[in-house]
């Protein structure tokens, strides 16, 4: 544990430059006294590392100092390689860097980590996006990741739902996400014609977030010119903490509705996505059926409900809403008169 942590302390001062005690503390989870003797111990290790005291103080190594990566892990070696996506890094024109980093970071192994390594590679593929999605073509994807690494507004000809189908936007992109095979411009508009949404992306009228921020789908980007006005994003602005939030609205829009359902083990076990978590997140045990679980389900509308509830069979019963329940009732009633009787 203490090894693990001296070198964690060691790449932290290599990569961050100069950090003081406190700093350190945090970032490890730790208390500041323990740093302290850790910093003595690198030191007495033979590592050029210094420390200044006084408000604007801190740990710092030596300049020019660099250490060889020879501290990973089994498990941090695996995960590094795992972690390589060619089809996304050669979407962006980063395939042979991709390629060359990781035949560097091979080369720095030892024997035995490049072996696990290399098992972990021929042994697990990633592929992101889903069975029955279909390529885009995203002819405009390294231009737009270009201006984003650069901070220049772009300004774009972008395709949307309504009409005009075809709009012109002036925009600061702020950064890439990646869903399901599907690239994602997360940007703010530039001007008057910036408060219209950009729908087709994520939500009924392109998702808003802090500081103005949207979303647009790169697939339908039909021209893109970088300008030489510098884009930045608002002071705090945290591409994560939006995505997560767009989708958390995007799913509330999507399942304005809710439903008391109880269901079998199998039937449980057939929900998927945001039933599957409202299930775990607030699933009891039915009092009138031994193994049962009852629980409150979102739902788009009652028609899709009806569907779906019905897909599962005797595996699920609608409790309430009354209508819902009726609606359902109603449908089993049909097909038990078509079924009643044998067909002539």
């Amino acid at each position: 544990m203490k090894s693990s942590r001296l070198l964690s302390i060691l790449l932290l001062l290599q990569t961050r430059g100069r950090l003081t005690a406190a700093e350190l503390a945090q970032e490890l989870e730790v208390s500041v006294r323990t740093v302290y003797r850790d910093a003595e111990a690198l030191a007495a290790a033979g590592v050029p590392l210094y420390g200044d005291a006084g408000h604007s103080g801190g740990y710092q190594l030596l300049a020019g100092y660099r250490t060889r990566l020879t501290g990973l892990s089994t498990g941090e070696a695996e995960a590094l390689f795992l972690t390589g996506m060619p089809g996304p890094a050669a979407e962006l024109g980063l395939g042979r860097a991709l390629s060359a980093a990781q035949l560097k970071l091979r080369a720095a192994l030892p024997a035995e980590l490049r072996e696990q390594a290399d098992r972990m590679r021929l042994r697990f593929h990633l592929d992101a996006p889903g069975w029955y999605a279909e390529h885009e073509e995203t002819p405009y994807l390294a231009q737009v990741a270009d201006a984003v690494w650069r901070g220049r507004v772009i300004e774009v000809r972008y395709r949307r739902w309504k009409e005009p189908r075809e709009v012109d936007r002036r925009l600061e992109p702020y950064g890439l996400v990646l869903k399901a095979g599907r690239w994602y411009l997360v940007a703010g508009a530039v001007g008057a014609e910036g408060a219209v949404g950009a729908a087709g992306a994520v939500g009924a009228a392109g998702a808003v977030g802090a500081a103005g921020a949207r979303t647009y789908r790169v697939d339908q980007i039909l021209s893109v010119r970088e300008t030489a006005e510098l884009a930045e994003p608002a002071q705090g602005f945290d591409l994560a903490g939006y995505w997560q939030r767009t989708q958390e609205e995007f799913h509330a829009r999507l399942h304005p509705e809710e439903a008391l359902v109880r269901l079998s083990p199998r039937g449980a076990a057939r929900l998927t996505g945001v039933q599957a978590r409202a299930l775990a997140a607030g699933g009891t045990p039915d009092p009138d059926l031994p193994g049962w679980t009852r629980a409150l389900l979102p739902i788009e509308s009652q028609e899709r409900a009806q569907e779906q509830f019905l897909s599962l069979g005797p595996d699920a019963e609608v409790l309430a809403p009354p209508p819902l329940r009726t609606r359902i009732r109603g449908a089993l009633g049909i097909m038990a008169a078509r079924y009643g009787a044998d067909t002539p």
